[in-house]
């Protein structure tokens, strides 16, 4: 079984925004080609903005100044250096054009890859994890989180590099032309990012608070929508409004925090910059007066200062948005960090000829291959639990020592109230979870050796919530095997009993499902949820109450098909009406989490004990 790869950001690390830009930046060199050119036209485009102020110098000294009082003044000076700056704005304003649409191209292609890795880290996640986040959680990471990140990439980047550029390009020319103007400046920008840098720790804290609100209510909203009958049913309107407010507020006092501290960066730092400015204006204009300083050079001083201010007070207003991007890349890589599920199987599956030879063709026999030493172990069906214990959170065990056996192609009903660990046995032989004690075996080999992939594809599985996803009626029943043909689909409706309500549909199996299925009834859904086990034709079967959603009439047409599907397999059964299990080759009735009885059906009623209470009581109810 193969295993799609995704690739781990190890830089980016939740709580530490160095790493977490640097995970952002990672990306780039995906798209290194496109990066390099468009870091060189960023480049181009800020050092000509550095150069073009240094031409007023010239400019002024040598031509302006000695024409003062000239009666014939010769321009031709003059016209050559405006069109070099005509020359040098053209170049920097293409320059600007292409690295714009540049970086447009790149930060899209960085967020389609960045939601590659998440959802292909989230494919090789376990059952836990979905266990503990909510549905809009998980969609707040693909939609506000990953979106975030866009300004980091298509405003803050730009913006940090032309301000380092330009101030670094402006203070040597700066320095050049007087380096007492120069110390003046240098000082207010020391002051400015001193300010800034303070204010963004602040804010940085409570925009990561704002992120983590917004996916609260994005989770409690999808909660409220999906089960909107259920509050109506209730009469939980009031109630549901007033949570949805509490969480609402929180988000908005954190919100309001984080934007103060951003927002109050940008009028600050430019009325810094206007003070500076005004102090070389007014020191410069005296340094003239006594003629330590040229007026070209005090034009030229001035442009600089203003160009070192502009992009310094352009970042300031990116700030808001680039500690939005870092908070919600922060989420993230939070979860493409996290440690996937555990696989330290060697042991696959295999198809074989029915000698038990290995063979690439589909025989609808199978055998467990070790893949360290070669040697094949033929696929029966034979599970057993070996004083199993497990807890869902430590130190609250749901089952107690649990030992059973299922031979193969037997059929084994799980029985018991509501809490007494019967659906956690299913969930233990497909292995969502692992057991604190005990073992469990597949046919002699211990269920940890066995990969997940090999594991879970010998097992068919039909739960009580259906599942249904967006394509046509026949792609849902093929989901169960991907190869099956269509022929091999209609025979597995037709052992379901669904093929007469899906020639009735528009389109027949063409027909195109939408939300979930939600055009068709609960039971119509469980048929075709049926028809997708019985087409993967799997050596074991798992039914957690899977004709619970039917009524009798079609539910004992489906037992008929099932019975065929079941035939030489083994099975578990869990089941709500006890009469559907009567056939079972033992029934094991739990109750909080212990086997209180096993037998037959026959032997349980003879022992007049908890399975002969709970089918003497459903007999009532019938």
């Amino acid at each position: 079984m193969s295993e799609k790869k995704y690739r781990q950001i190890k830089t980016a690390r939740a709580d530490n925004i160095f790493d977490t830009m640097k995970g952002i930046l990672s990306y780039l060199f995906v798209h290194k080609g496109k990066t390099i050119l468009a870091l060189i036209c960023l480049i181009i485009s800020s050092l000509t903005t550095v150069i073009s102020s240094y031409f007023f110098t010239p400019m002024i000294n040598n031509y302006v100044v000695p024409w003062i009082g000239s009666g014939n003044p010769d321009y031709s000076g003059l016209l050559k250096m405006v069109w070099i700056m005509v020359v040098v704005y053209l170049t920097g304003a293409l320059a600007n054009y292409a690295y714009v649409k540049l970086l447009s191209i790149i930060s899209t292609g960085v967020l389609h890859d960045i939601r590659d890795d998440l959802f292909n880290k989230m494919q090789n996640m376990s059952i836990s994890f979905y266990d503990t986040h909510t549905h809009g959680e998980l969609m707040n990471y693909y939609s506000n989180d990953i979106d975030a990140i866009r300004p980091f990439l298509s405003d803050g980047v730009p913006a940090a590099l032309t301000t380092v550029i330009s101030l670094t390009g402006s203070i040597i020319m700066m320095l050049k032309l007087s380096w007492k103007l120069a110390i003046v400046v240098i000082i207010s920008l020391a002051i400015i990012l001193l300010f800034s840098i303070t204010a963004g720790k602040i804010s940085g804290k409570y925009f990561a608070k704002t992120m983590k609100a917004v996916s609260d209510i994005n989770g409690y909203v999808e909660e409220a929508y999906s089960g909107e009958k259920e509050i109506k049913v209730f009469c939980h309107e009031d109630e549901a409004v007033e949570e949805f407010e509490a969480i609402n507020e929180e988000q908005f006092r954190v919100s309001v925090k984080a934007n103060v501290c951003a927002q109050i960066l940008f009028p600050i730092n430019a009325n810094l910059a206007f003070i500076s400015y005004a102090l070389v204006a007014v020191i410069g204009a005296h340094m003239c007066i006594n003629g330590t300083l040229s007026l070209g050079v005090l034009a030229s001083f001035l442009l600089y200062t203003r160009q070192v201010s502009g992009p310094v007070s352009n970042l300031s207003q990116q700030f808001n948005g680039m500690m939005m991007s870092i908070a919600g890349a922060e989420r993230v890589f939070r979860v493409i960090n996290m440690e996937p599920e555990l696989d330290e199987g060697t042991v696959d599956i295999v198809s074989v000829t029915e000698d038990g030879t290995e063979t690439e063709e589909k025989t609808g026999f199978y055998a467990w291959k070790n893949m360290e030493d070669g040697s094949l172990t033929p696929l029966k069906g034979d599970i057993r639990f070996h004083d199993v214990t497990f807890a869902y959170e430590e130190g609250h065990p749901v089952l107690h020592d649990v030992s059973l056996y299922a031979k193969p192609g037997q059929k084994i009903a799980l029985v018991g109230s509501t809490g007494a660990g019967k659906t956690t046995i299913t969930n233990l032989i497909n292995r969502f979870y692992d057991i604190q004690e005990g073992t469990i075996t597949y046919d002699g080999i211990p269920l940890t050796k066995i990969k997940k992939s090999a594991l879970r594809y010998s097992l068919g599985v039909v739960l009580q919530d259906t599942a249904l996803f967006s394509g046509t009626v026949m792609d849902n029943i093929r989901y169960g095997r991907l190869d099956a043909t269509d022929e091999d689909c209609i025979n597995a409706a037709k052992l379901a009993n669904a093929d007469s309500f899906i020639r009735r549909l528009p389109e027949g199996y063409n027909t195109v499902l939408s939300a979930n299925g939600s055009d068709l009834s609960q039971g119509q859904r469980q048929l075709l949820n049926i028809a997708r086990a019985a087409v993967s034709s799997p050596p074991v079967l798992i039914l957690d109450e899977a004709t619970s959603s039917v009524d009798t009439h079609t539910e004992k047409l489906i037992e008929k098909g099932m019975d065929e599907l079941m035939s030489g397999r083994t099975v578990f059964v869990i089941a709500h009406r006890l009469s559907t299990i009567r056939n079972a080759n033992a029934i094991i009735v739990l109750e909080h989490g212990e086997i209180i009885e096993r037998g037959d059906h026959e032997e349980l009623l003879k022992e007049k004990g908890r399975y002969y209470q709970l089918y003497t009581g459903a007999l009532e109810l019938e």
